[in-house]
């Protein structure tokens, strides 16, 4: 069995408010822009999770409701600025679903983008995974409990400035 997984960094953020919360700070207009992109390109794609797991922080679910997408979602606050470790062990536990997105944050997304996959993608920002970057990789396993890091073959790569220049 084939299983699909979707590793998205939030869309970009808005930095201009001085002393709240990391974990409070919402989108900036660019961010709102390719979010709505990147959903778009995901549906154009065929890229469509049956469940979308994302961190709890405000960014985060924003870029989720940019998407414009119809899936099962679970804000989980332990992907708030997780490592690579804690990332895999909250996919691991996700389930059955087919095609699993999580929204998360750098450096751990990223990191965990790299460690998953057999062959990283040609793609020149790939080593960067800048706000917005997805990831589309295939896991041949029957469940997300049995995917290994380096088994992961890519299907696809993105980042918003590829969408909206």
């Amino acid at each position: 069995m084939t299983l699909r997984l979707v590793l998205m960094r939030h869309a970009k953020s808005d930095w201009s408010s001085p002393g709240g919360a990391d974990r409070d700070r919402p989108l900036n207009a660019r961010g709102e822009r390719a979010a709505r992109a990147l959903g778009d390109w995901l549906r154009a794609h065929g890229y469509l999770p049956d469940l979308v797991l994302c961190s709890s922080a405000r960014r985060t679910r924003q870029t989720l409701g940019g998407l414009a997408l119809d899936a099962e979602t679970r804000l989980d606050d332990r992907l708030y600025n997780a490592d690579p470790a804690t990332l895999l062990s909250v996919i691991r536990a996700a389930g059955h679903a087919g095609c699993l997105m999580v929204i998360a944050h750098n450096p751990g997304i990223a990191w965990l983008a790299e460690r998953m996959l057999a062959t990283p993608p040609a793609h020149p920002r790939f080593g960067a995974y800048p706000t917005g970057a997805t990831l589309v990789a295939d896991f041949d396993a029957r469940d997300w409990s049995r995917i290994e890091p380096g088994t992961g073959r890519t299907i696809d790569f993105i980042v918003p400035r590829d969408l909206t220049g």
